[in-house]
């Protein structure tokens, strides 16, 4: 997902009640960050969601001093 960072993933999962995306970042050092999860009610991942985990992100690098 570099749309929302480099070394972003998504897990996607489907069960009997509906589908989920969990968005995440485990390229540092001890630790995986979930920057956002959220259960799908259509077929694109909107904007604000895609934005929100970005948000995440870019707070997470400067916390970390990236």
């Amino acid at each position: 997902m570099n749309t929302v960072g480099q070394g972003v993933k998504e897990i996607r999962i489907r069960d009997a009640a509906g589908a989920f995306r969990v968005i995440f970042v485990a390229k540092f050092a001890d630790a995986i960050y979930v920057l956002h999860c959220f259960q799908k009610k259509t077929e694109k991942t909107s904007k604000a969601d895609l934005d929100l985990a970005a948000k995440r992100y870019r707070n997470l690098l400067k916390e970390l001093g990236q």
